[in-house]
């Protein structure tokens, strides 16, 4: 149950969360150097890497994106009418968490790397 549930609220954070974050960073290229500037420092540090906030925000959104990947590949699973009995659903439902922070972590070690 908390899989489904924590299924609706990523794509609901995403989609809210992101929606912001996309108009803001727009909005703030439209309006020109000042404004992107302050966007910019609102998520980073003076040398260019992520301030707390912006790991919070970059992390969890990561998180966010991987958790519902992970929980809409299980609901489409059992859409084909598998992974219904209980000890398997729980399973499955556990897998999900593991596999989203897996990712994640995965996921930022490689831009650790990169930057």
């Amino acid at each position: 149950m908390t899989a489904s549930i924590l299924h609706r609220v990523t794509g609901d954070g995403m989609a809210t969360v992101g929606t912001v974050l996309l108009v803001w960073w727009l909005a703030a290229i439209a309006a020109g150097e000042g404004a992107y500037a302050t966007f910019v420092d609102v998520f980073t540090l003076s040398s260019g890497a992520l301030n707390p906030l912006g790991w919070i925000v970059g992390v969890g959104l990561t998180w966010s994106l991987f958790q519902h990947m992970a929980s809409g590949t299980r609901h489409l699973v059992m859409d084909t009418g598998a992974a219904f009995e209980l000890k398997g659903n729980r399973l499955f439902a556990a897998a999900t968490f593991v596999v989203s922070t897996v990712l994640t972590v995965l996921f930022w070690l490689y831009l650790g790397v990169k930057a």
